[in-house]
């Protein structure tokens, strides 16, 4: 466990003070510990230079002292002499959205951090997820089912938009790590008592299911799973520099891409699942209907190995009205038009 006072030098060893000296960097802050300990640490950080911190919080609304932690955060940020932006959403847009509300509320809340970033011209957009939150994360997914990505975790950093990069230095830090470190120095921060609501699945794993792993399996199952993220995060790594080596294999073909069955032949199913995924990613196409069997039965079309009533299936509509058609060089992927 790191020292709690080196908490500031944790965080430049993940991301090192000289890449955002100059420019700004939105700062997420819920008022709750792990935000407000990544605040104080890049306040305690931040060098001379032409860049700026900048606050952001978003109240969502949900909880009656929600309008207290947005004053916490707002009076926090002026005494370190900051800008803060906050937001305010209407609840009722959640529940409309048709999706679970921690699902809705975190799109939300990405949509408003996005926003604020581009109109405030910042660099970086800063999250406190930290290691713990990785844990609860990967083992979340392992009982849903994950592929390799899923069991990689949370990303230190990913694109927000083409301008926009949101990055998470804390990751490496245990969330006991930045209790300490806010006592040390004498910093208060609002208590989420919805993260005791046994409702939510993230609660019971934090609250059940790990303690209970760590008592009667293995003491360091946070570790191990922290370790399974690191390793599934390289094998992700090679998978994609693969894909990246194979993107010539995908040609333009009418509206839509086709995958050259020759070309990719010898790769592995894997690293053709993730170059479809690729595609359907750069083609904009939604992917939130494509489970593994959409991918896989994709995989098999373009290796000709998917039949229906014993006959080559040699077409399939697919989620988003994307059409597969198996042809005569491989497989063609093609969004229909939109009816006028």
């Amino acid at each position: 466990m790191h020292t709690p006072q080196k908490m500031p030098q944790l965080l430049a060893a993940a991301w090192p003070p000289r890449d955002w000296a100059d420019v700004t960097v939105l700062v997420a802050v819920s008022g709750g510990a792990d935000s407000v300990a990544m605040l104080r640490a890049l306040v305690a950080l931040k060098p001379a230079g032409e860049g700026r911190l900048v606050v952001a919080h978003l109240n969502h609304r949900l909880r009656e002292d929600a309008d207290a932690d947005e004053r916490f955060v707002a009076e926090l940020s002026g005494r370190l002499g900051l800008e803060c932006c906050a937001g305010q959403l209407d609840p009722a847009s959640l529940t409309e959205a048709g999706r679970g509300l921690e699902a809705a509320a975190r799109e939300a809340r990405y949509r408003f951090l996005r926003a604020t970033a581009e109109r405030l011209g910042a660099r970086y957009v800063a999250c406190g997820h930290t290691a713990d939150d990785q844990i609860e994360t990967v083992l979340h997914r392992i009982l849903r089912g994950t592929g390799i990505a899923g069991l990689a975790g949370i990303p230190a950093a990913r694109r927000l938009s083409e301008a926009v990069t949101l990055i998470r230095p804390l990751l490496a830090a245990r969330r006991s790590e930045l209790l300490e470190y806010l006592d040390r120095i004498g910093q208060p921060y609002r208590q989420d008592r919805s993260n005791l609501d046994r409702r939510f699945t993230r609660n019971r794993l934090r609250h059940d299911l790990l303690p209970h792993l760590a008592e009667d399996y293995n003491p360091a199952v946070g570790e191990a799973l922290l370790r399974l993220a690191r390793l599934a995060g390289e094998i992700q790594q090679v998978a994609a520099r693969r894909v990246e080596q194979l993107t010539p294999c995908a040609v333009a073909a009418g509206r839509g891409v086709l995958l050259l069955r020759l070309r990719l032949a010898d790769e592995p199913e894997y690293v053709v699942r993730e170059l479809i995924k690729a595609v359907w990613r750069r083609q904009g196409w939604p992917q939130r209907a494509m489970g593994l069997a959409e991918w896989d039965l994709l995989v098999r079309m373009l290796y000709g190995r998917e039949a229906i009533a014993g006959e080559r299936a040699a077409k399939r509509m697919l989620p988003g009205s994307v059409l597969a058609e198996v042809v005569a060089d491989g497989l063609k992927l093609e969004r229909s038009a939109p009816s006028p």
